[in-house]
């Protein structure tokens, strides 16, 4: 079996690809590129390819095919950047990655309290040596009401870590857990928006999930409340989202994730001009924290994204199954 690996990162996830081509024996082949049709040839001799979260379209499916490629394996948990029918039309198995919750767990909450404490704000202030403190009031995360959106692995990670802080936490899930029982009052979506001092999603990003807060959930937000989105940025109406902020109905927002942010990260853009104005006004917006979907980001959820792809596509090539395999459309 050969593997190619596109918009691989030379400066973490090769060693661990290396390190697995040693243990493992297999040969691989990579780029740093994006995947493209234009580039699609650098895959040609391989069974099987690694992506980050770049649209796999069906143009550029029905390439990889024509190529050779059976299998494909996304270094992320999310998979909603792959047409997942048209590749299974093509006999294609499709897997995503897998890693321990804690590091997006521990981001989520840095930003609630980031957002509770003007964070931006007060940074950007000291920086132009506004050393005052009007206008920096912030809360004690005790004091809050959490909501958490989402129980799975992460979300409940979450619930667990926010234990510790001494805040009253509300949960909603269409499947919920014993152990999350124990920590968090299930409630309906709705009763969680007017409660919630913070709104936390972690819900999958499947196709039902779209906008699944939308212009009537915000405005059934608590009213100061702050939206904090380290999931998928389709869950959120972003332009519904800019209103709800500029009219001053919400306190704020920290957002991991966005929408339409594909080929938008995990590059070096600061000499471009971004097509997505949505962004660009959150971004100028004092009481709202836009960071480049990095919640994952840590060396033990790195290792464990490039080792749980790899493990799967090689049991696809021994013609087995793997948890790993998507299942959902």
């Amino acid at each position: 079996m050969k593997l190619f690996a596109f918009a691989l990162r030379p400066f973490d996830e090769l060693r661990y690809l290396e390190g697995l081509s040693r243990e493992l024996g297999f040969e691989f082949g990579w780029t740093a590129e994006y995947p493209t049709l234009e580039n699609a040839h650098l895959a040609s001799g391989a069974d099987m390819l690694s992506i980050i979260t770049n649209p796999m379209t069906p143009e550029l499916l029905n390439r990889y095919h024509e190529l050779g490629i059976r299998a494909i394996a996304t270094r992320s948990i999310g998979y909603d950047h792959i047409d997942v029918e048209h590749a299974r039309s093509l006999g294609m198995r499709l897997a995503h990655a897998a890693y321990p919750p804690e590091g997006v767990a521990d981001y989520t909450i840095m930003l609630m309290l980031m957002a509770l404490r003007r964070a931006k704000f007060v940074f950007r202030q000291a920086a132009a040596q506004d050393f005052g403190l009007e206008g920096k009031l912030g809360r004690s995360l005790a004091s809050c009401t959490v909501g958490v959106v989402g129980t799975g692995a992460i979300g409940s990670c979450v619930i667990r870590e926010l234990t510790g802080f001494g805040c009253r936490i509300l949960a909603c899930d269409p499947y919920p857990r014993d152990d999350v029982r124990n920590l968090a009052e299930y409630v309906e979506l709705d009763e969680l928006l007017a409660r919630a001092d913070i709104v936390t999603l972690h819900a999958p990003g499947l196709s039902e999930n779209r906008h699944m807060i939308g212009a009537g959930e915000l405005a059934g937000m608590k009213t100061g409340a702050i939206l904090v989105n380290a999931a998928r940025g389709m869950l959120v109406d972003t332009a519904a989202l800019v209103n709800v902020i500029e009219s001053g109905h919400l306190g704020g927002a920290a957002l991991d994730t966005i929408e339409h942010e594909s080929n938008l990260y995990y590059r070096d853009a600061s000499r471009e001009v971004l097509p997505n104005r949505d962004r660009a006004v959150l971004m100028a917006l004092p009481n709202v924290i836009v960071s480049p979907h990095m919640a994952f980001y840590t060396a033990e959820d790195v290792e464990h994204m490039v080792r749980s792809t790899t493990e799967a596509l090689l049991a696809f090539s021994r013609g087995e199954d793997t948890p790993y395999e998507v299942r959902k459309g």
